[in-house]
């Protein structure tokens, strides 16, 4: 059972790891709206650029998002 639970353990931190590489690599990441295509499609099936992104197709990932919050707040307590 202490097998199990050590294994579980190690595959949750390797994923962390390389969420975090990830993040730090490439910050950008596909819209989940348009998916990236700069456009998605009206109820009457006409097409306009993705409010979300802005029409760009990309969109900073959570944990870059994270890393600069937690950044920003150790600089502004060691000011």
């Amino acid at each position: 059972m202490t097998t199990i639970l050590s294994l579980a353990s190690l595959t949750a931190l390797g994923y962390a790891a390389w969420y975090l590489i990830l993040c730090a690599v490439s910050p950008w990441g596909r819209c989940r709206r348009c998916h990236g295509r700069r456009y998605h499609r009206t109820a009457i099936g006409t097409r306009r650029d993705c409010r979300r992104c802005d029409g760009t197709g990309r969109r900073v990932r959570i944990g870059r998002r994270l890393a600069e919050y937690v950044r920003t707040e150790y600089r502004a307590g060691h000011q």
